[in-house]
């Protein structure tokens, strides 16, 4: 449909350009939007940008490096063990509630940036999850029935984790999770009207060329109607909120010998309909 359009931020860290991508070209949004952020989406934004597409002029993104697609969220929330197989191979019990957690706002960054591995750590672990945007407050719904009118789009993230922080030091996961960089985000957020099922997408990640994840959102244990309701009752969901929904099979902490990342490793990820990212793995 040549209605159909993303968003995505181009520029170096901080200095990041809202663009459109729309029938094969990048289109500058700048006469709309000061950037993709919190306010963007509370002021019916993504409206504004339909609205907009025959006006917006060009942009020619030469070598810009592709930043996250949506400016600094008020907070990220997180999802644990929301698919069986990746319970199982973690040794816990599927859970019979969400389990959630927050990780640092400040941990976003661009879909093709370099991630830090923290000093000292030897258990750096990569998965690809299905993130959700919020585009209109959420609280205190009444089913999970009403959850998807509150999403903005979706987007690749990448929750990447420390898992000697997260569950042999103590304390809650957040830790083991708010590492700068830890949160490679994009290309594109994708909006929700153009994705017609969340539970009907691939994902897969690669390290160094190999196959490492390979699952379906099909496969999760708590929908993301569900997750959305849910986080609802003990929170409130603002525009711009990201949500990570989860993580199937695959990740380092589940397979024989425990591949965790190191310095010059190569992440790939992908998710069917919402893009391909690349993180570099570098010693911080």
């Amino acid at each position: 449909m040549t209605d159909q359009f993303t968003l995505a931020r181009l520029g170096a860290p901080g200095e990041e350009i809202p663009v459109v991508r729309h029938a094969g070209r990048t289109l500058d949004a700048r006469s709309i939007a000061s950037d993709f952020d919190p306010a963007f989406f509370a002021s019916n934004g993504l409206a504004r940008v339909a609205d907009a597409l025959g006006s917006l002029p060009g942009f020619d993104a030469g070598t810009l490096r592709v930043g996250a697609p949506i400016g600094r969220p008020g907070k990220i929330v997180c999802i644990g063990l929301n698919y069986s197989d990746h319970a199982e191979e973690t040794g816990q019990t599927p859970p019979v509630e969400p389990v959630v957690f927050m990780k640092d706002p400040s941990t976003l960054v661009g879909p093709f940036d370099d991630v830090l591995i923290p000093r000292g750590s030897v258990k750096t672990d990569w998965e690809v999850e299905l993130a959700v945007v919020i585009g209109s407050t959420a609280r205190y719904l009444d089913s999970p029935e009403e959850a998807l009118a509150h999403v903005a789009g979706y987007a690749v993230s990448n929750d990447v984790s420390e898992r000697e922080y997260q569950l042999e030091r103590g304390g809650q996961w957040d830790k083991g999770k708010s590492c700068e960089t830890f949160n490679p985000f994009g290309p594109d957020l994708v909006p929700a009207s153009q994705v017609a099922d969340p539970q009907q997408l691939g994902l897969r990640l690669w390290v160094n060329g190999e196959a490492r994840q390979d699952g379906t959102t099909a496969n999760m244990l708590f929908s993301v109607a569900h997750v959305i309701w849910y986080l609802s009752q003990f929170m409130v969901l603002h525009p711009g909120d990201v949500i990570n929904t989860g993580t199937p099979a695959g990740v380092a902490l589940g397979i024989p010998g425990n591949p965790y990342l190191r310095a010059g490793d190569v992440v790939e990820l992908e998710i069917d309909g919402l893009g391909r990212a690349r993180q570099g793995m570098v010693q911080a």
